[in-house]
């Protein structure tokens, strides 16, 4: 089978983007969820609904602060992907 190997770069190219930009944003998610855990399991106390609040508001955050980064990077890609074609 055939590829097209600037379909193939092109994919490839947008899942770097898109993994690099939503990394952040979703390791912050899981460190303060991690971190509501442990203290969950050391309070014994278990509600489930507990978490959500400040991992959503720890992932805003984030992203509000690296917004000027997540630009940047989709306007490199955003002209690579123009000078391409």
């Amino acid at each position: 089978m055939a590829y097209d190997e600037s379909a193939v770069y092109v994919v490839r190219e947008t899942l770097l983007v898109a993994l690099m930009i939503s990394a952040p944003i979703l390791l912050s998610g899981v460190v303060v969820g991690l971190l509501i855990s442990l203290i969950q399991s050391v309070t014994s106390v278990q509600d489930q609904t507990l978490t959500f609040v400040p991992k959503i508001a720890a992932m805003i955050v984030i992203a509000a602060i690296l917004l000027p980064w997540i630009v940047m990077r989709l306007i490199e890609f955003a002209t690579q992907m123009f000078l391409l074609f």
